[in-house]
């Protein structure tokens, strides 16, 4: 995935419009082109992946920039039964890392701008069940979020902190690294077998 090792190195680097960039024009029209290859890159990634997880069909990736024009290669997509409402708790997968060391992630989770009041109740549902590595958490506590170790001790605790109000919320996620020489086929064999791993913490916040 050599667009993708690319652009990693942009995140958070602003955008600037080519006709309004100056002496800048000509970088910026290469950042938008690897930013769009990139996004093709990992559009490609999901189109392969959707037929081993059906039922589950692929929503539209993340854009290679966000509103404010900053690059944002951490590219994610969720994919959704055709009886999820937009508000369901769903799984997604999400490119993480740096260029030296990167991959992608398939965790259980939803989309922020499409919650309801129940959203999070459901996704709160992920610690009924217990969990053990190479599963994770990611949870996001006094604002940050920050990863724990998919264990028993960390699971009752994050019950705990969820109850006071500490940690707003928890995902539960499996990596899968990346290189340039991983083969499209095998990459997307190992996702779905991701989805399977986690799906028993889907079917909890449903």
């Amino acid at each position: 995935m050599p667009f993708i090792k690319d652009y990693l190195t942009y995140q958070g680097f602003k955008y600037i419009k080519p006709e309004k960039a100056g002496p800048l024009a000509a970088e910026m029209k290469e950042l938008k082109a690897l930013g769009q290859a990139a996004r093709a890159e990992f559009t490609e990634i999901a189109k392969t992946l959707e037929p081993k997880v059906a039922p589950f069909q692929m929503t539209r990736v993340s854009n290679w920039a966000n509103q404010a024009q900053i690059a944002r290669p951490h590219f994610w997509c969720y994919f959704k039964q055709p009886q999820d409402s937009q508000d369901d708790v769903g799984l997604a997968i999400r490119l993480y890392g740096q260029e030296e060391a990167y991959g992608i992630s398939v965790e259980v989770s939803f989309v922020e701008r499409k919650k309801s009041e129940t959203t999070l109740l459901k996704q709160h549902k992920i610690l009924d069940l217990p969990i053990a590595e190479p599963l994770y958490y990611f949870a996001q506590e006094n604002g940050l979020s920050h990863r724990l170790a998919g264990t028993e001790d960390n699971r009752q605790n994050l019950r705990e902190k969820i109850v006071s109000g500490q940690v707003r919320k928890v995902l539960v996620k499996y990596d899968i690294p990346l290189s340039e020489e991983l083969d499209l086929n095998i990459l997307t064999d190992q996702l779905a077998q991701g989805f399977d791993k986690l799906m028993p913490y889907y079917q909890a916040a449903k």
